[in-house]
Formats: C-alpha cells, structure tokens, sequence
C-alpha cells in the first residue's frame, strides 16, 4: 500500500484552511453531514432513473456513532458513494468538489436538485478536530468499495474494502486534550445534539444517534433501568418550508419563542416565498417588546442565515436595514454566494437583492399594521419608534421619504398619537406651518406661555417628548409642503394683518425701552422684542433661527460640547399688567427697569426649563421687589 502525497498547492491549502479559513471548529459536524445530505440527494436523483444500481433498499438517512473507548466519531450515510477515482480526484484534491460537478450537470440537464457542499473544502474541516480520518465508501454503480486514510498533510491511501452497501462511513479518531481544547467533548450526546440542532436541524433527512433512555423498570415502579435506543436528532422539515395556510399562528409562535429565546408571542409575523433571480424564503418576527439591550452596542441586529435548509450564519446583518433592526428571523436562499468557510456573506448583488425585497416587505407590512391594526401598531411604535427616528435623521436624512409616514406623536388636538399625514390633512386652510413643542412631559408642554395662542386660534401642536425628535425634524425639514415650526422659535407669523400693524406700532413707540432692556442684558440675549405669541404670560425667552432652546439643552449633555448656544430673544407681553411697569420704571427709574428686567429674563428662563446663573441673587431680587412694592 503506497501512501500518496497532496500536491504541493493543495498541501498549503490544507494547512491554511484547518488554521484560518474556519474559525469556528464545531462546524466540522455541519459540513460532514451537509456532505452526506449530498450524496443521500444524488442518490435520490439517480434512482429516479436507475432503479438496478438503487435497489438495495436502504433508507436514506444519516448515522452517527460515537465511541468513547476509542475516541472516535463517525458519520455514516447511505448515500451514492464514491468510486476510487472520485476518493481521488475529490479528497486526494482539495478544493475539488464533486458536489459542484454534480450540480454543474443537473444544471445543465435542466434539473432541480439542492446540493449544498460546492467548495470541496468543508470534508477537511474534520482535521480541525481529528489527526486520522478514515472514509469508507462504495458507489452505488461498483462491485467493489474503498477506503481512503489520512492524517493530514502527509499524504493519504487508497485501498479495497468489503463494503456491500451504498454510501459513506467517515471516522474521525480525534485529537488528544489539551489545556485549550477538549476534543472529548464532541463525543458527548448534548453537544452532538446542540450542534445538530444549531446547524443541521432542517437536513431533509434523517440524523439518527443511539441514545441512553432511563425506563421504568417492568419489576420493579420505584427503579429506573437505561436502556439504548436510537433516536432522529433533527426536525428535517423546517417551519418556514411549509406552505403557510397549513401553519397555525400558535405555530409561528411557539417557533419564535423557542428559535429566538423570547418568552412573549411577536408582534407581527412575516412569512412568504420569493422565486426568481433570487429565490428565498424568510420567515421574519417583530418582537412585542424591546430586548433589553436593543438600544445598547452590545445589541446584535441580522438575520439567520439558511442555505437549502443548513444553518450559515447567525446574524447576518447586511440582510436588514439598519433601521429596521428589531426584526428577527432567518432567510434560506439556495442562491447566495458564500465565501469557502460558508462562514462569511460575501457582499453581491444577491444579498444587495435580497436586503432590498426584505427591506421593501417589512415596510409593507409596518404600513398594513399602521393602516388596518393601529393599536398594536402603536404598541410597537412605543417600542421600537426611537429607531426609525434614528433611521430619519441618519446619513443626512437619506431615508427620510421611506419612514417619515411610519413616525408618530402625541398630538394637542385629542392627545394621542398621530401620523403626520393625519396632521397635515386636517390642517386649517391658513395654518402655514407644522407647529411643534418640546418637553419631557405633555403636561409641561400645556405649560409652555404660547400654548394659549395656539389654542386661541385652534392650532394643532404635536408634542416632541424625545429630545431627539427635534433633530428628526430638522433633518426631515418640511412634509407635504409644509415646514416645521417650533413654537418657541423665530417668529410664529400667527397674527392678522390689523394685529402686526398694531404690534409695529407699539413696538415703534417703545423702541427706546426695548433698546435700554437690551443693553441690560448684554450678550445674554440677541434681542428684546414685543411679543405676539403670548396671551396670558407676561415674558417668553424664544431661539432666533439656528441652534433651539431644546437642542442647547440636549448638547449641554455631551462632554464633548464646545458650548453651543442658541442665540436667545426676550419677548414682552405688551398686554400684560407688567409692561405698564416697565413703561413707568423706564420714564422714572432706570435702576429699577434693570432689575425689572433681569429678573424677568431669569423668571423666562425657568419657564423654559433652562438655568439661570445665580439662583440666589435671582432669590433676593424677588424678595427686595416684594418688599419695595409693600412699601409703597
């Protein structure tokens, strides 16, 4: 018996591809059996033809043995076989795949066939976890079988056996323990079911292990006795393969909760087919509540990913925008084009085509669940609404036109959510812009001194209570035509054309006062002005155009903040008592119109939520206010 040798490039693959290319060692178990679903599907397209050569009546399965005593695994299939030419050409030749051969000719008959092993690479992952592998094989077409040894990178042989039957008897003797790595581990019943389950679970054919099963014992009901049987460790058919009028919702359920490790039904399921130049199935989830760490960097979004039923990868997140990050699922594609790990997706028009038909589908549905299942569609929006804010205002807006329907806020007109499709149409016919508040609460927003205006006039106004809906807006600009309008920034423009002619004149009248105000003030503010926004309060601190009060006070936050300010404008009630007050103080005490003013621009300030420098001098100038108004 001659032992051959790799060539020379095949012999820098091996050792290449058992230290790099996978990087994960338990795959071994998926592409062995992946390799022997292969051979058990081109047995069964020939038998369709040749029933002389397929006569032998074996079922088409998939064994697995395990044995302790001499640490060796073995995967056993009763599959087509392979003849000494093709243990030659497709193991003696690494990255020779007979599986892309077999497949190249059904194309080329016009046949459908899944084969899942194309590389000719995934049978020499085993030398990750063993230092002998033994293939004993038969064709299906030959009298005679054999078997092929090799310990690795110095060469292999090829000798006759006895094998009477059809298929493939792979042996892993596996490597001693070490610090690092527990080899025995991959003898041990829980793992070889975990890594069936997590790899090979929807293999169409049957994976059988012999088991221990504890029973009671038929002499004695107070003992148990073990016994062996043999047992199918995988479910074959998966959920998402069947047609969906025979799946039951409790089906999709109980699926999610246990493939996805959620302890509540989802949301909204998504399950459909597409067949065409990129054909796959995916079978989608929207949670019901937000996973914990969902808005944390540890948080993973992706799909699983499935080729022909065999398990790929985990979160594949190219797959799913990232603004849509809260679905969960898988996609199975016989179309992908996998790097030779099947490890990694390789970036291509079919994953981009895919991405692109999953993106459109989710969105279809978010559109169906807000039009036709508003409640639960709030539900969600209370859970995942934040993220397609995020997806508004990332890359400059780009998917703004895409989301900007999805988006809700609370709204004045009836305090609940609205779309802002709902707003605009209901708009009244003279109402030029899209009012907005800023708060932390609806209840401080009622608050806000330019409310009252606004209702005087019947104005609707939606209630941005995240500091980052702002943001959104800006970026988003107008909808409809119509632009964004924060009440408590620039001018409002709500007056008629008799009320800005009086606000001119009254303003022409006091322009003096309004000047010495301002240069109480200083650089605290870029304007003193007369107000038109305000009915019942008597002063309003308003942003110029640029940076708003909301968006000082959400940059105040960062570290990293170079103190960017909005440029501020104190607004007087001419038809409040105390512009009477400042009238006189101006004509008769210019100390007292300082004082005046500087605590009116502190008591501004608080009104809107934002810091005054010295609450204690602000303290005692009320007092000393008090005190000299008693006095008179």
């Amino acid at each position: 018996m001659t032992k051959k040798q790799f060539k020379a490039e095949s012999k820098r693959l091996l050792s290449l591809m058992i230290n790099s290319i996978y990087t994960n060692k338990e795959i071994f178990l998926r592409e062995l059996i992946s390799n022997a679903s292969d051979a058990l599907d081109k047995k069964h397209y020939v038998s369709l033809t040749d029933h002389e050569h397929t006569s032998d009546d074996q079922p088409l399965k998939i064994t697995i043995e395990r044995h302790k005593d001499t640490r060796q695994l073995v995967i056993e299939d009763t599959g087509i076989g392979m003849t000494a030419e093709e243990l030659e050409n497709n193991l003696g030749t690494i990255a020779k795949s007979g599986s892309a051969e077999f497949k190249a000719a059904m194309d080329k008959a016009d046949e459908n066939t899944d084969i899942i092993g194309q590389f000719g690479v995934g049978f020499y992952s085993a030398f990750m976890v063993a230092d002998k592998i033994t293939v004993e094989t038969k064709n299906i077409h030959d009298e005679k079988g054999h078997t092929w040894v090799s310990s690795g990178e110095d060469g292999y042989t090829i000798t006759e056996n006895e094998k009477t039957t059809s298929g493939s008897r792979i042996t892993l003797d596996l490597k001693a323990d070490t610090d690092d790595e527990n080899y025995s581990d991959y003898l041990e019943e829980y793992v070889i079911r975990r890594l069936i389950k997590k790899y090979s679970d929807y293999v169409r054919y049957p994976i059988e292990m012999e088991v221990e099963k504890s029973i009671p014992d038929p002499t004695d009901k107070d003992k148990t006795i073990t016994t062996n049987e043999i047992e199918t460790l995988n479910s074959m058919t998966p959920l998402w393969k069947k047609a969906k009028s025979s799946i039951k919702p409790e089906e999709y359920n109980e699926f999610y909760k246990a493939k996805f490790s959620d302890w509540e039904d989802p949301a909204k399921v998504i399950h459909y087919n597409v067949e065409g130049t990129v054909s796959y199935t995916a079978l989608l989830y929207i949670p019901s509540k937000t996973p914990y760490n969902f808005y944390y960097s540890d948080f993973e979004p992706g799909l699983e990913l499935y080729s022909k039923g065999v398990f790929i990868m985990d979160k594949a997140k190219d797959l799913i925008p990232d603004y849509y990050r809260f679905v969960t699922g898988l996609v199975d594609s016989d179309d992908l084009n996998l790097n030779i790990s099947r490890e990694i997706l390789q970036q291509d028009r079919q994953v981009r085509a895919i991405a692109k038909s999953i993106e459109t589908k989710v969105h279809s549905a978010l559109e169906d669940m807000l039009k036709n299942e508003r409640e639960d569609y709030e539900k969600f929006f209370d859970n995942f609404g934040l993220n397609l804010k995020y997806g508004i205002y990332k890359d400059y807006g780009m998917n703004k036109e895409k989301l900007q329907d999805l988006i809700l806020f609370k709204s004045s007109k009836e305090d609940k959510y609205v779309t802002l499709k709902e707003y605009t149409d209901r708009m009244k016919d003279e109402q030029k812009a899209i009012y907005y508040a800023c708060g932390t609460s609806i209840e401080e927003i009622n608050r806000n001194p330019v409310m009252a205006k606004l209702r005087e006039k019947d104005y609707e106004v939606l209630y941005f209570l995240d500091e980052r809906d702002e943001f959104v807006a800006s970026i988003m600009q107008n909808y409809a035509e119509k632009p964004f309008q924060n009440i408590s920034k620039g001018d409002l423009d709500l007056d008629s054309e008799e009320e800005k002619k009086a606000k001119e004149e009254k303003t022409e009248a006091n322009k003096d006062m309004l000047s010495a105000m301002k240069e109480d003030l200083g650089d605290k503010v870029k304007e003193v002005r007369i107000s038109s926004r305000l009915n019942e309060d008597p002063v309003i601190i308003v942003s110029d155009e640029g940076v708003s009060l909301e968006m000082e006070k959400y940059l105040s936050q960062d570290p990293n903040n170079r103190g960017i300010k909005a440029s501020k404008i104190l607004e007087i009630n001419p038809e409040h008592p105390v512009f009477k007050v400042l009238q006189d103080a101006y004509t008769n005490d210019k100390d007292a119109l300082k004082e005046y003013t500087e605590v009116l621009y502190d008591q501004a300030l608080l009104v809107q939520g934002l810091p005054i420098e010295d609450p204690a001098l602000y303290a005692r100038k009320v007092a000393d206010l008090m005190v000299k108004a008693a006095n008179k």
